[in-house]
């Protein structure tokens, strides 16, 4: 095979991994809040939803390992731990979103159903299709990332080149970090550190055989999925902030976006982007549950009876939390997000740099301070904000959610400059 249409297609399968259809709805709301600073939105939601992901992707092709490889320089138990809060949050989360955005936009608006029957109906099928792994999934996740992808673009020209040119103030007072925040929703550094072993290992061309050549591929396809992701994502925020004054300053992500189909592409475009969403959402939610009840299944010896009572647990948990509105199950997953992004970043970055700057201590030392620097950003999201309000003070950063970022560069730093002076 000609080797820049073997990256083309890698590219094209890493942008597919990360381009789920629940993050849809988070850009342009972005852009209705930002409004004239949707540029600066842009550069923070890019950050964390963009370039951090794909750095994950570029640290599993230096690893070629797997999800626990991520974290065994920390101990093997941390490792072990990561390794079950992840799975435990995908399965808590970002499955149950898609069946609450496949209500919202598919079928709330056409039904008077509650939300629970369609959860219910939404899980049980995703139960069958995980139980008995068909290959319909994956045939109709290829097909369908193009269309929905080609749609985008479509709204995102019309409302470029037909908005009325009228944009509100922004209602952010911070929007470069408020941008890194909701990228967090986005799950895709998660994602990344997830499947993206499953991506690297899958990528097994004749011509590729070797470790750098694949290190190489690795580069150029992440680069071709990164532009894609930006083109995307920054369109939909641009979108956003030219129809701004359209919405209202409550309006839900899920009335943003379909508002903004219907105005570029009419009620039978939003209908058939509505339907296609719905199709996404649902391969998403069967490869999280069969993502989940794989790994089960590995550390308990191949067992098929761990792997389906496995994906039977998170079908009922996606039951149970996709019964609820999109906007609530976001506002639920900040907390968690709030803790376990910031070590996933650090895992990442860490795992991208030289060896000799990232040694045992290095990791140990970086990983504990994020902790620590973390708990209280998780913290501001539990319990009423004043209570924190003496220690964020004193915690650079602390009061935008990023109190970790400054102490674990220092601790980087010192630690480095430690072990040279030794050496």
């Amino acid at each position: 095979m000609n080797k820049t249409k073997e990256i083309w297609i890698a590219g094209f399968a890493l942008f597919s991994l990360f381009f789920g259809a629940g993050n849809l709805i988070l850009p342009p709301t972005l852009g209705v809040k930002a409004g004239l600073d949707w540029w600066i939105v842009v550069l923070g939601f890019v950050l964390t939803a963009v370039t951090i992901p794909i750095l994950a992707i570029f640290a599993h092709a230096k690893l070629q390992g797997t999800l626990y490889d991520f974290g065994k320089k920390v101990s093997p138990v941390f490792s072990t731990v990561y390794c079950f809060l992840i799975y435990i949050i995908a399965v808590a989360i970002p499955s149950p979103r898609t069946a609450a955005v496949t209500h919202e936009m598919t079928v709330q608006p056409f039904f008077e159903t509650p939300p629970l029957l369609t959860s219910v109906i939404y899980f049980v099928l995703v139960f069958i299709f995980a139980v008995n792994r068909t290959k319909v999934i994956g045939l109709i996740g290829k097909f369908l990332t193009p269309i929905i992808v080609l749609i985008l673009l479509i709204i995102i020209g019309i409302a470029v080149f037909t908005s009325s040119g009228t944009i509100n103030p922004s209602t952010f007072t911070t929007p470069f970090v408020d941008g890194i925040l909701e990228g967090y929703q986005t799950f895709d550094a998660i994602g990344g550190v997830v499947v993206g072993a499953v991506i690297i290992i899958s990528l097994n061309y004749s011509s590729h055989t070797t470790f750098d050549a694949k290190r190489k591929l690795i580069r150029k396809a992440g680069f071709i999925a990164g532009t894609g992701l930006l083109l995307i994502y920054g369109g939909l925020i641009l979108s956003g902030s030219l129809f701004s004054s359209a919405f209202t300053e409550d309006a839900t992500r899920i009335e943003v976006l379909s508002g903004l189909s219907t105005s570029t592409l009419g009620n039978f475009g939003t209908t058939f982007l509505s339907v296609l969403v719905a199709l996404a959402c649902f391969t998403t939610a069967v490869g999280i549950v069969t993502g989940t009840a794989d790994y089960i299944k590995g550390i308990c010896n191949d067992s098929r009876k761990a792997y389906i009572i496995t994906a039977a647990i998170a079908s009922v948990i996606g039951i149970v939390v996709g019964s609820y509105q999109v906007d609530f199950i976001i506002t639920l997953a900040v907390p968690s997000l709030m803790f376990l992004y910031p070590i996933t970043i650090v895992l990442i970055l860490l795992n991208i740099v030289p060896d000799k700057y990232a040694t045992k201590l290095v990791f140990r030392g970086v990983v504990l301070v994020t902790f620590i620097f973390s708990i209280t950003d998780f913290l501001g999201f539990v319990i009423p904000r004043e209570n924190l309000i003496g220690i964020k003070s004193i915690i650079p950063l602390a009061e935008d959610s990023l109190g970790w970022v400054l102490p674990a560069l220092l601790v980087f730093i010192v630690l480095n400059l430690v072990q040279n002076k030794k050496d």
